[in-house]
């Protein structure tokens, strides 16, 4: 854990602390930890990052639980009184829904927020998006009260989120859950910043039953807006990649679409991250990924020569191919106009009775959908 064998627990949260993994409780640098060690004085108090950051910033940090950890999390929350409010990434539905979510806690109400909606290409049809996410949440068992799209980012809507949430709340506390890399402190931070009362009464306890720490930030009747950590979805991309070619990955502006008029046998890259063969004799196809990630089209039988030769050197992301896990086949035939998805990469939309095979690195999902544009 550090370079002392004594355990040592944040004075905050309680977590144990260690040096190894920032996104997980308990989190402290090498240097701070080392300062501390060396210091005489006695009255030095130690914070893990995400409680100093807290503490002198008012500013909410992602940490991350593993299954087994968040099942705890929920199983604490449905012995309580509240509004769920639950973030999905819109620009990556599927990898951060939480499946069976309603079932583990219970009757509550769920109020499903789409954020990053300021990524998605203009074109699109907020209405029609609104129905899909309710759709979505009906299909993984999210009996939804409600459902809205924001940036927390741009702050787009969180005014009208916040109105949401006290009309559903019902004088209630509220649950922020989701997964990593939804936004979801980001939106949380934000909705602090237009709460003009409550930055410096935000305080941290336990859930009951578990080892996690929770944030609770006050609502002027006495209950709380709770936030929660977030749950890690082994299947996103996210999990395969180091944080550069994570942030490489990750858009910052709206999906700008990327057409191609294919002929049969030909294949596209999406740099080094995944490889999308066509079947059929003519086809268009449209990418939305981040507009900064390579897209480059081969001859299939090429394809796997190609890569092997060019992985982390042209095709990149991956940055780092030792770890990188081997591409591994899916095969998808789209009955209607369909959009195939990479969890934490984005779509590419194929043409109704479409034949595909893409292959992604092992462990990551991909699936098929109605297309959404």
């Amino acid at each position: 854990m550090t370079e002392t064998s004594e355990e040592m627990y944040c004075i905050g949260c309680g977590a144990e602390l260690q040096t190894e993994d920032k996104t997980k409780p308990g989190f402290i640098q090498n240097s701070t930890l080392k300062k501390y060690m060396e210091s005489d004085d006695d009255s030095k108090e130690l914070l893990c990052k995400r409680c100093f950051r807290l503490r002198n910033y008012n500013e909410i940090t992602d940490v991350n639980v593993d299954d087994d950890e968040f099942l705890k999390l929920l199983d604490s929350i449905a012995q309580k009184d509240g509004l769920i409010v639950n973030v999905i990434d819109i620009f990556d539905y599927e990898g951060s829904v939480i499946p069976g979510l309603q079932r583990f806690v219970g009757d509550k109400d769920i109020l499903v927020v789409g954020n990053k909606v300021d990524l998605l290409p203009k074109s699109v049809n907020q209405n029609r998006l609104l129905n899909w996410l309710q759709q979505k949440s009906k299909e993984n068992g999210i009996k939804s009260i409600d459902q809205i799209m924001v940036s927390a980012e741009k702050g787009i809507n969180v005014d009208k989120l916040m109105m949401m949430i006290d009309k559903y709340r019902k004088g209630k506390d509220v649950y922020v859950v989701g997964t990593t890399n939804t936004g979801k402190s980001t939106l949380i931070n934000r909705i602090i910043a237009q709460s003009s009362d409550v930055k410096n009464l935000i305080t941290t306890s336990r859930f009951p039953g578990t080892t996690l720490d929770r944030i609770d930030i006050p609502l002027d009747d006495g209950h709380n807006l709770v936030d929660t950590p977030g749950i890690i979805h082994k299947y996103q991309l996210a999990h395969v990649l180091n944080d550069q070619d994570l942030k490489t990955i990750t858009p910052k502006k709206p999906l700008r679409p990327s057409t191609f008029q294919l002929r049969d046998g030909q294949s596209i890259f999406v740099s080094g991250l995944a490889r999308f063969d066509f079947l059929d004799e003519k086809t268009n196809v449209v990418f939305y990924v981040n507009q900064n990630l390579l897209l480059h089209r081969t001859k299939t039988v090429n394809a796997e020569e190609f890569y092997e030769k060019h992985v982390g050197k042209d095709l990149t992301p991956p940055t780092d191919i030792e770890d990188f896990p081997e591409l591994k086949k899916h095969e998808f035939t789209a009955h209607e106009k369909s959009d195939i998805v990479v969890y934490g990469l984005g779509w590419v939309t194929i043409p109704a009775h479409s034949k595909v095979q893409v292959y992604v690195p092992d462990g990551v999902s991909v699936s098929i959908r109605d297309a959404i544009i």
